[in-house]
């Protein structure tokens, strides 16, 4: 018996272990999340001072691997034991062993959350090559919603790759016919770039980014064009109760800039697991 047809007959130990493998890649979203900004500003920086003919700083190894995860407080180097997803905050009651800091709840949340989102995507395409691309899409949407809620930054690095996979997953009819998914693309983008030029000549102001045209390419890439309509309805429902609970609570103005790509993200993924039942449900709800 091979492995494909052990998790095919024991699908609990199937959802178990994307269980699991989302709370390790949860881990290293965490370190994505935090360092993949800091590396791409480093870049532009030293870019920019090529053009203007500058210097270019030289600065230590600063990427996903080195320097070795440490707490930012007192330095201290974390250990393999300390590193466990969840479990470590909980032995380690939330605080460095070494200089008793607080460490942030975000780390476990995200791991978290990771893992949920892994759970339900495994639990919905069942064992199927569907649900391990379907698991690289969702942990890539996750990283990019937290790096946009944090600095406002949908890195290319990350949108242009799972935008083209996306393509070529389909490109075999996956999820959507090819045609549907170029299509999605094309759309996709062309709709909120074509937003946001309407918005600026009207207002002279910027309303979105460049991040959320590709965001949107790349959920109409991998979810068609069928997914566009609900994508954009859920995620500006979502944006303009959140934008009104902050002014509520005063922790927002009209000006203050928020950042896009997370309502998309959820919105999208909602869609394009269960964008069909939800347009079903609706045409049942008007007596269709």
């Amino acid at each position: 018996m091979n492995l494909w047809t052990f998790l095919v007959d024991q699908p609990g130990f199937f959802l178990a272990s994307a269980a699991v493998l989302g709370l390790l890649v949860g881990s290293f979203l965490n370190v994505l999340v935090h360092r993949l900004p800091v590396m791409l500003e480093r870049q532009w920086q030293n870019e920019a001072r090529e053009v203007l003919g500058m210097p270019v700083e030289a600065h230590e190894r600063f990427d996903l691997c080195l320097p070795a995860s440490h707490c930012p407080g007192c330095g201290h180097r974390i250990r393999a034991w300390e590193n466990i997803p969840v479990v470590s905050y909980l032995a380690l009651r939330g605080r460095c062993s070494a200089c008793k800091g607080r460490i942030s709840l975000r780390y476990p949340l995200v791991e978290l959350a990771c893992a949920g989102l892994s759970l339900v995507v495994a639990w919905h395409f069942g064992v199927s090559g569907q649900a391990l691309l379907a698991l690289v899409l969702t942990w890539c949407l996750l990283a990019l919603s937290l790096i946009d809620a944090e600095h406002q930054l949908l890195p290319d690095v990350l949108v242009l790759p799972t935008l083209w996979l996306g393509l070529v997953v389909n490109a075999f009819g996956v999820f959507v016919p090819l045609a549907d998914a170029l299509w999605g693309a094309v759309v996709g983008y062309l709709s909120l770039w074509s937003v946001y030029w309407l918005f600026r000549l009207v207002t002279g102001k910027e309303g979105l980014g460049y991040g959320d045209f590709k965001l949107l390419a790349l959920l109409g890439a991998w979810g068609g064009w069928q997914v566009l309509p609900l994508t954009l309805l859920l995620s500006s429902v979502v944006g303009a109760v959140i934008g009104l609970c902050l002014l509520r609570l005063r922790k927002a103005s009209l000006g203050t800039t928020m950042p896009f790509g997370p309502y998309l993200a959820i919105a999208g993924w909602i869609a394009w697991l269960w964008g069909d039942e939800i347009y079903a449900s609706y045409m049942q709800l008007l007596g269709y």
